[in-house]
């Protein structure tokens, strides 16, 4: 038991790092992507914005606040999906 526990603690004593081959077009397609949800996040709070301009100056009501609410909730899991995909793979 105690020769397993051993060789079981050298083998796990280092850590496995992919060399720069293998994470930097990751980490490119990562950023490109990143960008992509930006772009996206502020097209659509320019879109619902708008949409809930025209609304309110016809005169309707607050139906336009779920998508706004929609669309902050994938801003915000936009905007974590990078550090938390980085403290997992770090």
């Amino acid at each position: 038991m105690n020769a397993v526990h051993t060789a079981s603690g050298l083998l796990l004593a280092d850590a496995y790092t992919p060399g720069g081959d293998v994470t930097g077009p990751l980490n490119q397609v990562l950023g490109y992507m990143a960008w992509f949800v930006t772009v996206a996040a502020v097209a659509g709070l320019l879109i619902i914005g708008t949409r809930m301009a025209i609304s309110l100056r016809s005169g309707e009501g607050q139906e336009h606040l779920t998508q706004f609410a929609v669309v902050m909730g994938a801003c915000v899991i936009g905007a974590t999906a990078g550090p938390i995909v980085s403290f997992v793979y770090a």
